[in-house]
């Protein structure tokens, strides 16, 4: 079976700063690094669904940076097979210096085309993103949902073998969130694998054929997402 994403034992560690390292160890020993995930494996195969869903800061957005290459781990082995397009909060890729149109070519140049064929589209992701009246304006004085459209936007329009996206379904209003639903319910009939992090359980339910669930940075459960779901309203209980 081909298998586009594989973790094996990933372990990710960030070197402490300035106070920071005025924490202590149990033993009483200055502690200068933070692990943020531990021992974390999974493998999808083509065309499956990955939902990675856990409290605030228990390490999903570093995982989706290790699986997107950004990160590197320091302990494990990350391999992707296939063109790979992260969708991150701020849109990975973009430039704030750039307008919207301008910001479409270099990130599509950068995943592999040809520039005539990203400026043949880019009316139709200008359109999809709802910023046609925005083309020739700076990103940065885009709002963070209006960059994250435009990142959903490019990036689904560029037709990716994978396909990573932190939170990026819960941006904009309902019209645009049940738009960027059916794309990519397209993109999964179309067999790209898809790794989403969320805290909408209905989501993660209708869009992911299994799920992960990571709690300060360890692993709590890899299942069915009735199993996981039910794990991870557990946990939120025994927080409350």
């Amino acid at each position: 079976m081909n298998y586009p994403v594989i973790l094996e034992h990933v372990t990710k560690t960030f070197k402490l700063k300035g106070k920071q390292t005025n924490l202590k160890t149990k033993t009483g020993k200055s502690k200068l690094y933070r692990t943020v995930l531990d021992d974390i494996s999974f493998k999808l195969s083509e065309g499956e669904v990955l939902g990675i869903i856990g409290l605030n800061g228990a390490g999903k957005s570093t995982l989706l940076r290790l699986s997107a290459g950004i990160y590197k781990p320091n302990k494990g082995i990350v391999k992707i097979s296939g063109k790979l397009t992260p969708i991150l909060r701020l849109g990975m890729g973009f430039h704030p210096e750039l307008s919207a149109k301008e910001n479409i070519i270099v990130y599509g140049l950068y995943l592999g085309f040809t520039k005539s064929e990203i400026v043949s589209r880019i009316d139709h992701i200008l359109d999809f993103a709802e910023l046609q009246n925005f083309s020739e304006m700076s990103l940065k004085h885009f709002s963070t949902g209006m960059r994250t459209r435009l990142a959903f936007s490019t990036s689904i329009e560029v037709n990716p073998d994978i396909l990573l996206i932190d939170e990026s379904l819960s941006v904009g209003d309902a019209l645009f969130k049940e738009k960027s639903l059916k794309a990519i319910k397209s993109l999964k009939k179309n067999k790209k694998t898809i790794i989403i992090t969320s805290h909408n359980a209905k989501i993660v339910q209708e869009f992911c054929d299994v799920v992960l669930l990571i709690d300060r940075g360890k692993s709590l459960g890899l299942g069915k997402p009735d199993e996981i779901i039910k794990k991870y309203q557990d946990l939120i209980k025994t927080k409350t």
